[in-house]
């Protein structure tokens, strides 16, 4: 059975899409409402549990969409950065590495 993994979703605007676009990952944005694009990012449980002792003020949602939501922005910007350096969004392992 496959490992479970658990979005972060990272709203992108156009100055992220231009650095999405540059770095040729832009595919991996997917719509969501009226428009606005989200890039997600998947973490493992082991990483949600780590994110989750990390950032008291995240949360889980397990009830619905079982994503890690309210993360502070610098948070998301440094996990946006990570994709863009690394060229992936599986950068959950070496992100958190620096915590």
């Amino acid at each position: 059975m496959a490992e479970e993994k658990f979005p972060i979703n990272i709203w992108i605007n156009e100055e992220r899409f231009s650095k999405l676009q540059k770095s040729g990952l832009d595919r991996l944005c997917e719509e969501m409402l009226a428009g606005l694009k989200v890039l997600r990012v998947y973490a493992n449980a082991a990483e949600r549990d780590k994110i989750l002792k990390l950032w008291p003020k995240a949360k889980f949602d397990s009830a619905t969409t079982k994503s890690i939501e309210l993360l502070p922005k610098d948070v998301k910007d440094k996990i946006f950065d990570k994709v863009v350096q690394k060229q992936s969004v599986d950068i959950m392992a070496d992100f958190l590495k620096a915590f």
